[in-house]
């Protein structure tokens, strides 16, 4: 039987994991609004999707905290110190950058959905154990169409 520990454990790492989706989402929709040059339709088009599939996810994590008696990130105060991902508030990026930021982005979150799955593992949660899985496949799907964008 999984101990207090644990859960408190699996908590944090949720709430860790919805600060990165909120801060990868702002980013990403950062990016959709002022990409520019040659690719600016694709990409554009492109990091709207990443964008919504990102923000669609919020709210399932937040509701895993929940279900787990936890209390979920408040504010962005809140979301900022809990992000492992770094802000970026730039509007003037190249759009080459842009794309290799948010890879680099995804591949860091795939590391940190694995850590939330071993804390699901852990507090014996095999509800979020499982979604841990799709998110994974989700986050390493938009990180493999950015690399080969930028290849």
């Amino acid at each position: 039987m999984p101990g207090d520990n644990a859960k408190k454990a699996l908590i944090d790492s949720l709430n860790g994991l919805l600060a990165d989706y909120f801060t990868l989402y702002l980013k990403t929709k950062n990016f959709h609004w002022h990409v520019a040059g040659p690719q600016f339709h694709d990409l554009h088009l492109l990091f709207d999707t990443h964008a919504t599939e990102l923000f669609a996810l919020t709210d399932v994590i937040a509701e895993r905290v929940r279900k787990n008696g936890g209390s979920t990130l408040t504010s962005i105060g809140a979301i900022a110190g809990k992000s492992s991902i770094k802000d970026d508030d730039r509007a003037k990026v190249d759009a080459m950058d842009m794309v290799k930021t948010l890879r680099d982005d995804n591949a860091a979150l795939v590391k940190v959905i694995r850590a939330v799955k071993a804390a699901a593992t852990e507090a014996g949660d095999n509800a979020t154990e499982g979604m841990a899985d799709d998110w994974t496949d989700q986050a390493e799907q938009r990180a493999w169409f950015l690399t080969q964008i930028a290849a």
